[in-house]
């Protein structure tokens, strides 16, 4: 991302606030196939909810759980 925080470039979705969809991975941008996929995660970084496919969620899961305090897992 290069703009700050809060610029309004970067919808809830992952994409730009004026299309309103289904979400999209912010890490290899594959669009969910409904609304609100039960099977993907996601993060707010910086003020902005960022999704993620379950695919990526599965391969980053030890850096996922990582930043998560212990009494998460």
């Amino acid at each position: 991302m290069t703009s700050l925080p809060g610029s309004g470039d970067i919808g809830d979705n992952g994409g730009p606030p004026d299309r309103p969809g289904p979400p999209v991975c912010a890490r290899c941008g594959v669009t969910a196939t409904e609304p609100q996929p039960a099977t993907w995660t996601f993060s707010v970084e910086n003020g902005v909810r960022r999704y993620f496919c379950d695919a990526c969620s599965r391969e980053n899961l030890r850096a996922i759980e990582g930043r998560l305090d212990s009494g998460w897992w």
